[in-house]
């Protein structure tokens, strides 16, 4: 049986796809230490649904525990009552205990899709533990740790200082109260994304005033979303769910742009390099199908082989092969040429005008073979010309007599 893999071999693992590390030297002497890490990754429970986005840092941590390593998962039910600043223009809104204890635990039910919850592989800790049991005098000698130039570093607090909007001195507290975090639980490691790093690095910064060794501090890239240019989020609905059916996951992840796939695949997937390099070359492999591998590896990740499966051949079916529903209606209208936004609202795919513009600007309308996104597009009805908006929206189109 082959041994335990080398420090050469987990580095190769371990810096799979991580754009920040603090320090690259710092993370081999640890591994060389010869007992498990305590690898830290702290979540806020402000929201109550995961995302890819937030599966590529739980990755990372499953990584480690499948190297023999320790996860820390901290749910910071403590820090969500403030709210991370990152990238904030404003302050965020204080959640109630009831909504932290619900997302937390919805949170955590939906990070074992990913990590491993054995007893020892996994700690898990709410950072209301200690932070709750500190004096106001424990808290003025925390922020004896760290000067306001420190803090004003920060780009959202530069920025908003720059265009006067107020900062709150609790948002301060936010970093030191996430380093302080670490200092408790002894971390080894910190996990967290580019956003984060501010916040883990005065996580080694407290650590080492305190006397203890500095965290090693792993930041990875935030995952693009759907739409092909801003981070995945649920508020700009271009996220896949963790917990979305494999259907639905399936065709969200065929509908990122081929410029994403080498990301993604290297993110959230554990295919060779070798193989990821192959995939992404469209002279090796024709993009469609790329994406058709990529698609059924994460739903085989989430669900299981045969539902990845049957949602690649379902999507083949209805889209690829172009396959209509039994049942689909014809719509009659009145005259052509007619503009694109005036027959989404004439078939009642749209309540609007301007619910329709959305859907064009959105590329979710396609007309026969093409897809229409010139708000100003006159079509053509020749026959019977299939009109489809969205996935699940279509019909056949002609014209009346």
């Amino acid at each position: 049986m082959p041994g335990p893999p080398s420090i050469d071999e987990q580095l190769a693992v371990l810096t799979r796809g991580v754009e920040g590390n603090y320090t690259p030297d710092e993370l081999r002497a640890k591994l060389a230490i010869g007992r498990p890490l305590r690898v830290k990754l702290g979540m806020d429970p402000t929201a109550p649904d995961l995302h890819l986005g937030h599966a590529v840092v739980l990755k990372k941590m499953r990584q480690f525990q499948d190297l023999g390593h320790k996860a820390v998962l901290i749910i910071g039910d403590y820090t969500a009552r403030i709210g991370d600043p990152t990238g904030r223009d404003s302050t965020r809104p204080i959640l109630d205990e009831a909504s932290i204890d619900a997302n937390a635990k919805t949170y955590l039910d939906q990070a074992g899709c990913i990590l491993d919850l054995s007893p020892d592989k996994i700690e898990v800790r709410r950072n209301s533990e200690w932070l709750g049991d500190l004096s106001f005098a424990d808290v003025l000698r925390l922020t004896g740790q760290v000067t306001v130039q420190q803090m004003l570093h920060r780009e959202n607090f530069k920025k908003r200082m720059a265009d006067e909007t107020e900062i709150m001195v609790s948002e301060f507290m936010y970093p030191l109260m996430q380093a302080y975090d670490s200092v408790v639980i002894e971390a080894d490691v910190e996990l967290g994304g580019t956003d984060q790093t501010f916040n883990n690095l005065m996580g080694r910064q407290l650590q080492e005033k305190s006397g203890k060794a500095k965290q090693v501090v792993l930041v990875m890239p935030l995952l693009v979303g759907l739409d092909g240019t801003e981070k995945m989020s649920k508020s700009k609905g271009n996220y896949v769910g963790v917990t979305f059916d494999p259907n639905d996951m399936f065709g969200k992840v065929m509908s990122i742009p081929d410029a994403l796939m080498s990301n993604y695949f290297t993110l959230l997937t554990d295919l060779p390099s070798d193989r990821i390099v192959s995939l992404c070359d469209p002279q090796h492999t024709h993009p469609r199908q790329a994406k058709d591998v990529l698609g059924r590896t994460i739903v085989e990740t989430y669900h299981n082989c045969d539902a990845a499966i049957a949602a690649s051949e379902e999507f083949r079916r209805r889209f690829a092969e172009q396959k209509l529903p039994s049942d689909i209606e014809t719509k009659t209208v009145d005259s052509s040429p007619i503009g694109i936004v005036q027959l989404v609202r004439a078939v009642g795919f749209a309540s609007s005008n301007s619910d329709a513009r959305r859907l064009v600007e959105q590329g979710a309308v396609t007309f026969g073979d093409d897809k229409v996104t010139d708000l100003k597009a006159q079509v053509e009805i020749e026959g019977e010309v299939v009109l489809r908006v969205g996935k699940r929206r279509v019909c056949k189109v002609v014209l009346g007599s």
